[in-house]
């Protein structure tokens, strides 16, 4: 189970610990995003204080219609206690976790100032 808190602006949160290339690890803060359909967002600068190793480039229509190009990189992460391989999209916004590390999982939020925040794995068919 992975928790987290609804902060101030209403918006759910968790803290995920990355694992850099040389193996040192940083806590970051990320807002979960239903509408965002990729892995993590972080920010250049915290990509290249991590010293991700680069993986491709790529494109995404946002909500407003405008179109972007980004840059993908590979990052571990602990994710329920165990360390996970995935794609990390850099970009000039606050951490933002995406719907492809909530897939196979319960999200359940209590949206008020403080609320409980709670991520669950569902169980195996």
């Amino acid at each position: 189970m992975i928790t987290g808190r609804v902060n101030a602006s209403l918006e759910a949160t968790i803290r995920l610990s990355l694992r850099g290339r040389q193996g040192d690890e940083t806590v970051v803060e990320a807002v979960v995003d239903t509408g965002f359909s990729g892995f993590l967002t972080l920010p250049p600068h915290l990509v290249e204080e991590l010293g991700l190793k680069f993986h491709k480039r790529g494109q995404a229509v946002l909500g407003d219609g405008s179109t972007v190009v980004f840059d993908t990189y590979e990052a571990v992460i602990l994710w329920n206690g165990r360390a996970r391989r995935i794609a990390i999209d850099a970009a000039e916004v606050d951490p933002l976790l995406g719907v492809r590390l909530l897939y196979g999982h319960e999200l359940s939020v209590d949206f008020i100032e403080d609320g409980d925040v709670v991520i669950e794995a569902l169980p195996v068919s």
